[in-house]
């Protein structure tokens, strides 16, 4: 028989396709059931038209059998099988697909579905395969036909028998080798496995003989009267049963109301390996020039790896089905890359081994519908069920803050309606826009201060003064919080003040002439009192906002101490200190003693002048660099 060749630059072009297209050899079977469900999809449309057919969607089976000792898979249809000069055209033409021209023709039917649109699916057995076999017979054709190929040299193709129209894809596995194990693809394990990861939605049954065990139920032995029965371990035998491996419909294609809370819940756990409940579910669809149906999921809790590089983000892609990607990143953004879920859709440009996608238009819009869907579901669970939200916030808030500021802040508007921060005022969470709703009269910036712990910065001098005054306070206690009002600038025509870096300016022009009045006539005092502490501090001066407190520092323009301290964790080669402004209250006692101090005991005024120093520093979370030397001064006050 003489064997032909390829058309389309035969073996280097398949080694491209076998070596590099494909990057997992496990979907060879995929790609093989895929076909298979072409093929029926075609005879099941024809059906429509042609009352000969004698099958009906239900009569429809795709089956696998294993030969162990002739190291051979086959994976049989009854779908429409193939005659002699198909088997040329869509076998012998590499990149041939007829499913492509069969949907082609058909392109005004809605109805029909067809995967294998790309035409080199059936090559993929080759990766694991030395040699496939396909033996096919044509609805309404007499005659079945043989092809057999090496992948290399070529094909033959001869008559054969087979009793009803469809197709044998029978698999020769190559032998293993030291770093390939193709052995496995025999074992019952990993093709249930294969199947249950890729091919769980294919609409036909997917059947497969599999061995189960039963016990072997044996007579009683009889015993005399007040005999103890011998114990005996139960036995059992093998036996082999056809059995369907995939569940056929997606959850996601069912409509919504047929779908239990229960049935969500359970799909979630054992899709995605997660014993918590998700917070919340999303099941959604889309018509138009791009339709695709979604079900999405946001977990209970942040993943254990989640804020590491191993955390693999994004949806899991379906066509028709067929599971294409395990983790879609580009139909996520960067922040809800938490969710989880599934895209169902038939309208992407998938590339020749539909392993890989086009970055083109379809993406983009079913990408774009999700972000909006997500973020509505989001809105809505903080609207009408605020514990719940909260929850979510604890999990994924960090992720929200950090996408707010990413890129630029590029995708403010996305994620700052869904931030939380902790309310000085109102004792509890709330969001931007609800502080500026509940901003007392006159009251035109929203105030913020930034620390490690709310307990501390709530008694911050800066906050009991904004708390008189009735205004409230933000209170940022995470590295990134600082970063935000730089992206978001203003919120709602609201700017942003840090009240530990920036002048409040709550005082009248009465009070702060008053002010400016008393800093000329202490100027001596604040020049002694810079003297004596040097180096430690950049400046001293006067401050209209410290209540009852004496004294406070803070940060001179340009850099806040939490930002020091973020940055000397983050890249400390170019970190440097940030300049230190004691702010004193003239109108406290104990800056009062120290003035006082200053010309009866000069030595003591410059020990006041260090211990509210190191109040200060105290005040500010800032570390004290000699803490012994504090020590020793309050003990030498104290005597």
């Amino acid at each position: 028989m003489e064997k032909q060749q390829f058309k389309a630059e035969s073996k280097r072009l398949l080694d491209l396709m076998i070596n590099s297209i494909y990057t997992h050899q496990e979907i060879f079977l995929r790609e093989i059931i895929s076909n298979a469900s072409d093929a029926m999809d075609k005879l099941a449309y024809t059906a429509l038209t042609d009352d000969k057919v004698g099958l009906n969607r239900d009569d429809f089976a795709i089956t696998i059998t294993r030969d162990e000792e002739n190291r051979t898979i086959t994976v049989s249809d009854n779908g429409i099988g193939m005659s002699k000069a198909e088997m040329e055209e869509n076998l012998g033409t590499i990149c041939k697909s007829g499913s492509l021209s069969f949907k082609q023709e058909m392109e005004k039917n809605e109805d029909i579905d067809i995967i294998g649109q790309f035409g080199v699916g059936f090559y993929s057995a080759f990766m694991v395969a030395s040699s496939v076999t396909v033996i096919s017979k044509k609805y309404g054709e007499d005659t079945a036909w043989k092809w057999v190929s090496d992948g290399a040299d070529g094909y033959t193709i001869e008559e054969t028998q087979r009793d009803a129209a469809g197709t044998d894809i029978i698999m020769t596995l190559k032998e293993d080798t030291e770093g390939e194990d193709y052995s496995k693809f025999l074992e019952e394990y990993e093709l249930r496995n294969l199947i249950k990861r890729y091919s769980d939605y294919i609409r036909y049954p997917i059947r497969m003989e599999v061995t189960k065990q039963r016990q072997i139920e044996e007579p009683e032995e009889e015993t005399a009267e007040g005999e103890e029965k011998e114990y005996k371990a139960p036995k059992y035998e093998s036996y082999t049963e056809w059995e369907t491996l995939n569940s056929m419909v997606p959850l996601w294609q069912r409509n919504k109301k047929d779908v239990t809370a229960e049935e969500y819940e359970s799909f979630y756990r054992e899709k995605f390996f997660d014993y918590n409940k998700p917070l919340c579910t999303i099941h959604t669809s889309a018509e138009g020039s791009v339709s695709f149906k979604a079900l999405l999921y946001v977990p209970g809790k942040a993943p254990y790896d989640y804020y590491s590089k191993e955390f693999k983000a994004g949806l899991q892609l379906y066509s028709s089905g067929v599971m294409i990607m395990e983790h879609c990143e580009e139909l996520l953004p960067e922040h809800f890359r938490f969710v989880r879920g599934i895209v169902d859709t038939q309208d992407l440009s998938l590339n020749i081994s539909r392993e890989m996608l086009q970055h083109n238009r379809q993406l983009t819009i079913i990408a774009r519908n999700i972000e909006k869907k997500i973020k509505a579901e989001l809105k809505s669970l903080m609207e009408n069920d605020r514990e719940k939200y909260e929850q979510f916030f604890t999990a994924f808030g960090r992720q929200l803050k950090y996408s707010t500021v990413a890129e630029y802040g590029a995708h403010k508007d996305a994620t700052q309606d869904l931030l939380l921060f902790w309310s000085h005022k109102q004792g509890k969470l709330i969001t931007l826009h609800e502080y500026v709703e509940a901003m007392a009269e006159g009251q035109e910036k929203i105030y913020y201060v930034t620390g490690e712990d709310k307990n501390r910065l709530a008694k911050l001098p800066q906050v009991e003064t904004l708390a008189k005054k009735g205004y409230d306070a933000l209170l940022f206690t995470e590295d990134v919080d600082e970063f935000i009002p730089q992206y978001l600038y203003t919120f709602e025509e609201k700017q942003f003040c840090n009240a530990s870096t920036e002048d409040l300016n709550l005082q009248t022009e009465e009070e702060m002439k008053e002010l400016e009045n008393k800093a000329e006539e202490l100027k001596g005092f604040l020049t002694f009192v810079k003297e004596s502490l040097g180096d430690a501090v950049k400046e001293v001066k006067l401050s209209a906002n410290l209540g009852a407190h004496p004294v406070c520092m803070t940060p001179e323009a340009g850099m806040s101490f939490e930002m020091e301290k973020y940055m000397k964790k983050a890249n400390p080669e170019f970190a440097y200190p940030v300049g230190r402004i004691l702010e004193l209250n003239a109108d406290h006692e104990a800056v009062k003693a120290m003035q006082a101090a200053m010309t009866e005991d000069p030595v003591k005024a410059k020990d006041y002048a260090r211990l509210l120093m190191y109040q200060a520093q105290l005040m500010a979370d800032l570390p004290i660099e000699d803490p012994y030397a504090y020590t020793e001064l309050v003990c030498k006050l104290m005597k």
